[in-house]
């Protein structure tokens, strides 16, 4: 049965997702699924999605598990072998931090719920312009997506893949969450520490530097104070 009224949003509890849940839910009303691939600060995520969630009045929770991810390797969110990389925001190549094809694991899952809720929409927090160059999080790969999900889901399914920060400015990311209310203290971004975010990876650099740029105070603690200007 099909229900344009909901749509399945990718939530990791990080600040660009929990904007993202916003956002759908100015729309639908929003079917929340979280994924845990055995990252690093996998507990910590949790706890921001289930507050992301109470904040939301979700009614729709879905926590799965892409073990797969971690067994598979290749990057140093998931597997503690490899450290993870201080900031560096003008890098040019893909920093090990990236977890390979993670947001096409992701989407399918998310598209498999969305098939069997007979939601309408699947929204994920992919951001192009100001993020540290994951392919996965470009627009041509959301496009090229959005074709695979066309061709392989039941005709008449109608599921589109929204991403309404894929061109933003982290810090436009910022004010738009604040326009919405998002409880920016209740994210958590950091790649490494689960206590207090590290302050030096580039998830951690790009979410402070996003917050100056706003000229807003970022409410969670951090190790270190990112060193970004």
């Amino acid at each position: 049965m099909l229900r344009p009224h909901l749509a399945v949003v990718l939530v990791s509890g990080g600040m660009d997702s929990s904007v993202t849940a916003a956002i759908a839910a100015t729309e639908y009303e929003p079917a929340l699924m979280h994924v845990s691939y055995g990252q690093r600060t996998q507990a910590r995520e949790l706890r921001a999605f289930g507050a992301i969630a109470d904040y939301l009045k979700a009614k729709h929770r879905l926590v799965i598990s892409m073990d797969h991810l971690r067994l598979i390797g290749g990057s140093s969110l998931t597997d503690r072998r490899l450290p993870v990389p201080p900031a560096d925001l003008t890098r040019a190549d893909i920093p090990n931090s990236y977890v390979p094809f993670r947001n096409a694991n992701l989407l399918s899952a998310a598209v498999s719920w969305a098939e069997v809720l007979g939601a309408r929409a699947v929204y994920l927090g992919a951001v192009e312009e100001d993020s540290s160059g994951y392919p996965d999080c470009r627009a041509s790969f959301v496009e090229a997506f959005s074709h695979a999900v066309r061709e392989g889901t039941r005709p008449g399914s109608g599921i589109s893949i929204v991403t309404p920060l894929i061109h933003m400015t982290k810090a436009r990311i910022v004010k738009k969450g604040l326009a919405l209310g998002v409880p920016f203290e209740s994210t958590w971004s950091c790649y490494s520490r689960e206590d207090v975010a590290c302050g030096t990876c580039d998830s951690c650099c790009l979410r402070y530097r996003a917050f100056a740029e706003a000229g807003i105070p970022d409410p969670i603690p951090y190790h270190t104070i990112p060193a970004v200007s």
